[in-house]
Parts: C-alpha cells; sequence; structure tokens
C-alpha cells in the first residue's frame, strides 16, 4: 500500500512539474508586439533628427506620439507595407523646388515581425503634400 501512495505521489509531482513548465512557455501576450520609433530628420541620411515619437499599438494605442490611436490606425492600414504611407499626395499643393531634403524614418517590431523603413522627400513642402496629413508621421 505504501508503495502505490509512493508512485500516486510521483506521478502527481511529474504531472504537476510538467504542467508548470508548459505554463512558462505561454506567451505573455496574445498580441504581437508592435512598437515603432518614428522621426523626422533633416537632410539624406537621417543623421540630424528634428522629433521623434514612439508609437505602441498592442494591445491598445499609446506612446509619445500625440495620436497614438490615429498613428496605430495609419500603420495598420499600410498593412506591413509602409511605402503605402505615400499612397495619397495632395496633387493641388504646390511646392518650391528647393532642394533641402528631409528624411522620414520609421524603426521598430511591427506584429511581431522586425521594420526599418525610410523615405527622403526633397524638401519639407513636398513631404507635407505627400504624407497629407497622415496620422503616422502628425507630430
Amino acid at each position: 500500500m505504501r508503495h502505490r501512495i509512493a508512485a500516486v505521489s510521483a506521478a502527481a509531482l511529474v504531472a504537476i512539474a510538467g504542467s508548470i513548465g508548459i505554463a512558462e512557455a505561454q506567451p505573455a501576450s496574445l498580441y504581437a508586439p508592435s512598437a515603432v520609433v518614428l522621426a523626422v530628420a533633416q537632410g539624406e541620411n537621417a543623421a540630424t533628427v528634428v522629433r521623434a515619437t514612439t508609437v505602441i499599438c498592442a494591445p491598445t494605442a499609446q506612446g509619445t506620439h500625440p495620436d497614438p490611436r490615429g498613428a496605430c490606425a495609419a500603420l495598420n492600414a499600410a498593412a506591413g507595407s509602409l511605402d503605402a504611407l505615400l499612397a495619397a499626395p495632395d496633387t493641388n499643393r504646390a511646392c518650391p523646388m528647393h532642394y533641402d531634403p528631409v528624411t522620414v524614418t520609421a524603426d521598430g517590431v511591427w506584429k511581431g515581425s522586425r521594420i526599418a523603413w525610410k523615405h527622403t522627400f526633397s524638401n519639407a513642402c513636398a513631404m507635407s503634400a505627400t504624407l497629407n496629413g497622415n496620422a503616422a508621421f502628425a507630430f
């Protein structure tokens, strides 16, 4: 009888230890991480950052961005291809033809995948006209 109790106790300990190991292997969140640093820099090589902000989109929109919900919506609409942020330029806006490059960047993790995106505009007016009020870079 004593051997049966010892065997059952040992089996119970193994089952408990196994279930604890499984619980530790579960992901910390149901959401894939989405945290991005958005920056606007002067020049082609983005060496002189003029302004930058962070946006975290999962599980809720937050960060230092003035409109994290709008920025997350814009990034989500781009569906991982940040070139889509450039898809709606304002064709009625005239910009001067001088070259004073401005570079926008997005670096971080989007839905669990690493992103590093950069686009250079000929000047700040061209950037504003191309991004056309896009919430991601409205900071």
